[in-house]
């Protein structure tokens, strides 16, 4: 059957990785180009022995030429396909994270099948990342099929509230910004900010000014299996944004939490949902940078924690630049080891995909030899379930969680 498609060659090295597993062909993988495509319209992907490996979104301006949609040539990538799509990315969130599907990732890109295309869930409020022409050119209908399946859970939208403002959309020919997707039972005028509720306590999220969408839902649960080793601790909770890890820590009995932050607008609302949670004259904050403060402790020998908790920002978002991250990674794992007692017990995780975990592993490793210290591994943990990762796709496998005891 003829298809409907224009037609694009690849080299070998490029089919193999799509055979792998993996959704992209680069630029420098095409051989041959058919009738012209419209960028962000569907191509067919074809071997250089002329054997169909899928179609996706093709884009003449992007180093990525085309995110692959699908390898099934029963597709038609029409709008009761990517329906299916997105019901099959509900069915799966609410499997998998039960009372949580309230607040939690619904797409997650290429481990959906929605190359470029992020939506977490607040409550009533979606808040989106549109990161691919493709997908930019049907946010219409994607946006409709999904308050539609949402409402067919039971689920209403308030908001959309759209946070496309990362440079990578630049790459795929599109413009940053920010701001409120205006459609029919939508406000326009959203407040900013909700509340969600995780591991029984209640956040704020400022899904208009705050990091990413708002909050760090991939960390759900490893707040919660961090907290299991707060009671009778001191904890030191660095990085700690809007004082997830803190206020799990302290709802959980631990003797004392500091939350440090360098922004004053993070730990403001840090602070807030103390106070919504009850927990207020149980936390202290400090706005300072970690690195220094660490610094400043180990100077003076003086650390009344046992229990610290790292949750940085990524400190690479470049495969050139990884080396440079690892002698950051290192530098604070080092201080944090040095000034724990022998005993004290130690979080630390990265969110960067170019950090690989055994990256990771073997900084840790360093770490502790600098330190002269040994780490009895407690658990070893990934993101959260809501933001699955698919094999073959290293992109989506991005967050490394350790605990340990320092021994």
């Amino acid at each position: 059957m003829e298809r409907p498609f224009a037609r694009l060659t690849i080299t070998e090295k490029g089919a193999r990785a799509l055979r792998g597993g993996h959704p992209w062909v680069y630029a420098g993988e095409v051989l041959t180009e058919g009738d012209p495509c419209p960028d962000g319209e569907i191509v067919d992907v074809y071997s250089p022995k002329d054997r169909w490996l899928g179609a996706g979104f093709y884009n003449s301006r992007s180093l990525i030429r085309v995110r692959l949609l699908t390898r099934n040539t029963n597709d038609r990538m029409d709008e009761a396909f990517f329906a299916r799509r997105i019901r099959y990315a509900l069915a799966y969130r609410r499997q998998v994270m039960g009372a949580d599907f309230s607040a939690c990732r619904l797409i997650f890109g290429e481990a959906d099948g929605f190359p470029g295309w992020t939506v977490d869930r607040f409550g009533d409020v979606l808040v989106s990342e549109v990161l691919s022409l493709g997908i930019n050119l049907r946010r219409d209908m994607l946006y409709a099929v999904l308050r539609r399946e949402l409402a067919e859970l039971g689920a209403e939208v308030r908001v959309i509230f759209e946070r496309s403002e990362s440079p990578l959309r630049e790459k795929e020919g599109l413009e940053r910004g920010k701001g409120p997707y205006i459609a029919p039972g939508l406000e326009t005028v959203p407040s900013g900010r909700t509340e969600i509720r995780e591991n029984g306590l209640v956040f704020e999220v400022d899904y208009i000014n705050g990091q990413k969408t708002g909050y760090f839902l991939d960390q759900k649960y490893n707040r919660a299996a961090a907290a299991r080793l707060a009671p009778g601790r001191r904890v030191l909770d660095c990085f700690t944004h809007t004082g997830g890890f803190a206020l799990h820590c302290a709802a959980a009995g631990a003797e004392s939490v500091t939350a440090v932050d360098v922004s004053a607008e993070a730990l403001a609302q840090a602070k807030r949902n103390a106070e919504k949670n009850g927990l207020l004259d149980r936390v202290g904050f400090i706005q300072a940078d970690v690195f220094d403060l660490l610094t400043e402790m180990g100077k003076e020998k003086r650390c009344p924690y046992d229990y610290i908790i790292l949750d940085p920002p990524a400190f690479t978002k470049s495969g050139a630049t990884v080396d440079a991250a690892r002698r950051g990674y290192r530098e604070i794992n080092r201080r944090a080891m040095q000034l724990l007692p022998r005993g004290g017990y130690l979080a630390t995780c990265s969110c960067s995909h170019f950090m690989t975990d055994s990256l990771f592993r073997a900084m840790l490793a360093d770490a502790a030899a600098d330190a002269q210290v040994s780490l009895r591994q407690i658990e070893a943990r990934q993101q959260g379930p809501d933001h699955p990762i698919l094999w073959g796709v290293p992109e989506t496998d991005y967050l490394t969680f350790y605990l340990f005891q320092v021994v």
